[in-house]
C-alpha cells in the first residue's frame, strides 16, 4: 500500500469527495485507511454503571478505501499519483 500514518491525502470518491486530511490509521489487510475528519460516523455507547449514568452519542472517523483517496501534492494543492523515486 502506498499509505502510511501522516501522509495528506484528498477523497477522489463518495459523500466527502474533494475533502483533505492526515492519514491516521493504515489497515493493510482490507487495504482501508482511517482519514482525520473523513467518513464520520455516530457511535451510540450507552451507560457505563454509576461513573457514567447516561448513554452518549460520539462521533468517531471510519475507515475508508484506500483507492478512494489520493496523495496531494504539496506544491500545487492537488491531487496526485505519488511515483517510486527515480535516484539511483
Amino acid at each position: 500500500m502506498k499509505f502510511k500514518r501522516g501522509d495528506q491525502v484528498i477523497v477522489i470518491a463518495g459523500n466527502d469527495k474533494g475533502r483533505t486530511g492526515a492519514v491516521q490509521r493504515v489497515d493493510r489487510d482490507r487495504n482501508r485507511v482511517v482519514v482525520e475528519g473523513i467518513n464520520l460516523r455516530w457511535k451510540h455507547r450507552g451507560p457505563r454503571g454509576q461513573a457514567q449514568a447516561q448513554g452518549e452519542r460520539v462521533q468517531e472517523e471510519v475507515a475508508i478505501h484506500a483507492s478512494n483517496v489520493m496523495h496531494i501534492d504539496p506544491a500545487t494543492g492537488k491531487g496526485t499519483r505519488k511515483r517510486p523515486s527515480t535516484e539511483s
